[in-house]
C-alpha cells in the first residue's frame, strides 16, 4: 500500500456535525411542513450556491421576493446558521490530534459558503490543526469539481497520489479518485480509525 504523506478532511459530517434541519425544528408544528420548506424553499441546490461563492445577502433577497410568506424563516438560515452545527462528530476530533501528534501533515477542503465559514470559522478549534483550508465559497469552486483538488494539490504542495482525502460524500470520494487522490469515505470514526491503521498513518 501506497505511503501516504499527508490527510485531507472535509468538514461537515466528517469533523463537525451539519444539519439544515436544526435551526428550523421550532419553527413548524407538522414535521412535513418542514420537510415542504426545506425541500423547495431552500432546498440544497439553493444552498450549494453559496457553496459555489454566492454571497448570502443576494441569496436571502432573492429568496425572500420568491417566497415572501417565509421571508423571515429564509433570513433565519444565514442568521442562525450556527445552530445547524451543533458540535463535533464522535471520535473524529480525537483523530485529527492523534495524526497531529504524529506529525501527519493535515490540510482540509470543505464546501462552505464564504459568509457563513467566516462566522464558523473563530469556533472551529481545531482549525489550528491543519495547514490550510481550502473553503469553497472562497475560491468559488466546489466538490466534485476536479477544479478544486487541482488547486488544493497546487496549494498543499503535495502530489495528489500521496495524500488521503476524507470525506463523507460518495461523489466528492469519487472525483477525488479520479483525480489520483487515494480517498475514504467516511461513514463513522471507527472506520476512518481502522482505515489511517491499515495505511500505518496510527500506531
Amino acid at each position: 500500500m501506497t505511503q501516504i504523506e499527508a490527510v485531507v478532511f472535509d468538514v461537515g459530517n466528517v469533523l463537525v456535525r451539519w444539519d439544515r434541519r436544526l435551526p428550523f425544528v421550532g419553527h413548524f408544528t407538522d414535521p412535513e411542513d418542514l420537510d415542504r420548506f426545506l425541500e423547495e424553499v431552500i432546498p440544497l441546490s439553493w444552498h450549494a450556491e453559496h457553496d459555489a461563492g454566492r454571497p448570502a445577502a443576494e441569496m436571502v433577497a432573492e429568496r425572500s421576493a420568491l417566497f415572501p410568506d417565509h421571508a423571515a424563516l429564509i433570513a433565519r438560515w444565514f442568521t442562525h446558521f450556527h445552530e445547524s452545527v451543533p458540535g463535533p462528530v464522535p471520535g473524529s476530533p480525537e483523530l485529527v490530534e492523534a495524526l497531529h501528534a504524529r506529525g501527519v501533515p493535515l490540510y482540509a477542503i470543505t464546501n462552505f459558503g464564504a459568509d457563513t465559514w467566516a462566522g464558523f470559522s473563530p469556533t472551529f478549534n481545531l482549525a489550528q490543526r491543519f495547514r490550510d483550508i481550502v473553503v469553497s465559497g472562497v475560491e468559488k469552486l466546489s466538490k466534485p469539481d476536479p477544479a478544486i483538488f487541482a488547486l488544493a494539490a497546487g496549494r498543499f504542495g503535495h502530489a495528489p497520489g500521496t495524500m488521503l482525502f476524507v470525506d463523507d460524500s460518495l461523489p466528492n470520494v469519487e472525483a477525488a479518485r479520479d483525480c489520483g487522490w487515494h480517498a475514504h469515505h467516511f461513514v463513522d470514526a471507527d472506520g476512518l480509525e481502522e482505515d489511517l491503521r491499515n495505511r500505518r498513518l496510527l500506531a
